[in-house]
């Protein structure tokens, strides 16, 4: 802990990604061997592929092109990565390195694009216009409350899967924490009352998610920024107006009508998610104290969780969960989109639906359990990358139950394949060191 509190990542990082200047670059997967193979690729060859797709039906183009697995990360660069709204070329540095993990932990091919636009309809007619290039779509840091909006109305229009991760993503690996983290405690989730403090995207989704897998929203207590949500606040009629999302929240949630901040809402609950502002100091030591019997603390602000995980613990708290690397149990949403996206792209669905998201959070979890449960480990780590297979494989199956992939395929087909393309990044990655076509350059750790 205190070796890494030392490191100037934000400087090592500036440093080489000037070097680098980009983390992704476009290589061939065909042979060329020589000039005349243009033939085949370019002209005159590529007008037989031209004429299928056009004579026999556009979704031909998920067959012979590389469309059946690519991925657009589309962001306007109005909420980034904690550091608010600043602008889609500032953003674009987070766009990339989503793509690279994209590829790197699921094998999709992911392209940045940052929207020079604040207006969401705007950013709709976009990704509507770019559709035919791709086989699904990332949305990124959006703000709320348009993100909600922007998500719903390309799910009604578009005939790929979308995605916003900043709900989806943090919604799925939260919930399939709580999952594990219950089991642990030896509490159902159809019991258990539910503090979440934050109720921006993150919430809002894990709220959505975590009611449809089975806990009660009566028992659920929600905070913003102006403390509690109930019925009865004073900016009920506003919120119904300019964030309909929230106030659908606050209609549902609270049946005890609790008031107040952070303190009354955590009193007595079994969970605290807070996916709100860095603290520390959001969530007091004190207020633990006031939790039920063996509480679960899940403090995902980043860089610095609301409340640091020794001081939860020191309060009494069971299992403490974070969104950093260096604390045990990081609720991480890249445990989630490269392998839900391997999924829909492997049998080129076209939807996401909650089924494959709730397949997708048992299949983290289940992973997990059969590797052993404890306080400490109630998710897998990044680097299992047998975890994103069976997340895959989970995803890839509802979607063929469901009736909304384009692509059927057997169970071991689906395996072996997906297994092929999550761990062929890794193998290229050896290549290219070995050949340096990848150069390591100082001031690179030789350990993260």
């Amino acid at each position: 802990m205190s070796e890494k509190k030392r490191v100037d990542w934000y400087k090592i990082a500036n440093e080489l990604h000037l070097k680098y200047q980009g983390k992704i670059e476009v290589v061939p997967k065909v042979p060329v061997l020589k000039l005349k193979d243009f033939a085949i690729w370019y002209t005159p060859g590529v007008a037989g592929p031209c004429k299928k797709i056009y004579e026999e039906g556009r979704d031909l183009s998920f067959e012979y092109t590389l469309r059946w697995n690519y991925a657009a990360v589309v962001s306007d660069g109005t909420r980034v990565l904690g550091l608010g709204s600043i602008g889609p070329e500032a953003g674009m540095p987070v766009m990339e390195g989503k793509a690279l993990l994209f590829k790197f932990l699921g094998g999709v091919d992911a392209i940045p694009l940052v929207v020079n636009t604040r207006d969401p309809d705007k950013l709709i007619e976009v990704v509507k216009l770019l559709e035919p290039s791709f086989g699904a779509i990332n949305l990124e840091d959006i703000e709320s409350p348009k993100c909600f909006y922007i998500l719903e109305k390309l799910n009604e229009i578009l005939d790929i899967p979308v995605w916003h991760d900043d709900q989806q993503g943090t919604a799925l690996v939260t919930l399939a924490g709580l999952v594990n983290a219950l089991k642990v405690v030896g509490k159902k989730l159809s019991q258990v009352k539910i503090a979440f403090i934050g109720a921006g995207a993150a919430n809002t989704a894990a709220i959505k998610y975590i009611r449809i897998a089975g806990a009660d929203p009566k028992k659920m207590v929600v905070v913003d920024s102006k403390g509690i949500l109930h019925p009865n606040r004073p900016d009920i009629e506003e919120l119904k107006v300019k964030n309909p999302w929230k106030y659908r929240v606050a209609m549902e949630t609270n049946a005890e009508g609790v008031t107040g901040g952070i303190r009354e809402a955590m009193k007595d609950a079994d969970v605290v998610i807070a996916a709100s502002r860095p603290g520390p100091g959001i969530i007091k030591k004190e207020w633990v104290k006031l939790m039920a019997d063996n509480p679960i603390v899940f403090a995902m602000a980043n860089p610095v969780p609301e409340i640091w995980p020794w001081e939860a613990r020191e309060a009494g708290a069971r299992i403490v969960a974070t969104g950093r690397s260096d604390f045990p149990n990081q609720i991480n949403n890249s445990l989630g989109f490269p392998a839900v996206f391997r999924g829909i792209l492997t049998v080129r669905s076209r939807k996401m639906t909650d089924s494959m998201f709730l397949a997708a959070a048992y299949a983290i979890a289940g992973y997990a359990e059969k590797k052993g449960l404890s306080e400490d480990y109630i998710v897998p780590t990044m680097d299992e990358p047998e975890v994103y297979v069976e997340e895959a494989v989970a995803v890839a199956e509802k979607a063929m139950e469901e009736g909304v992939a384009r692509r059927k395929l057997s169970r071991s087909e689906l395996e072996a394949e997906i297994r092929e393309l999550i761990y062929r990044p890794r193998k290229y990655m050896e290549i290219a060191l070995k050949n340096k076509l990848i150069e390591i350059y100082p001031p690179y750790p030789e350990k993260i």
